[in-house]
């Protein structure tokens, strides 16, 4: 396999039900990650994009959290629905999907 161009990673966090920082798990990222793996095979990216399921990574409590790398781009409250658009938009066009962006000042 070569080098990936991209990381795409998503939060797999599971914290109990009411946890004040919420849990991106309980909020549908498991589903989210599914719907990459099936769009990352049918599309056959995976030799350019590596996914990578990651413990938490920072505002909980806009989970699911969804980044790509080196690209530095978040996103934030990621559907499955949401997962087509990042795939052909951002990782296939270069664009990011600016509607599910995590802004810098929305980081808690």
């Amino acid at each position: 396999m070569a080098k990936p161009e991209r990381f795409v990673f998503v939060c797999i966090n599971e914290r109990p039900p009411g946890h004040p920082r919420g849990s991106c798990t309980l909020r549908g990222s498991q589903e989210v990650v599914a719907k990459f793996d099936e769009l990352l095979e049918s599309k056959d990216l995976y030799d350019r994009v590596s996914l990578v399921r990651t413990r938490c990574l920072g505002p909980c409590l806009e989970g699911p959290i969804v980044a790509v790398f080196p690209d530095n781009v978040w996103y934030k409250e990621v559907t499955p629905g949401d997962v087509e658009e990042i795939v052909e938009e951002h990782l296939i066009n270069n664009r990011p999907v600016e509607r599910i962006r995590l802004k810098d000042e929305e980081w808690d």
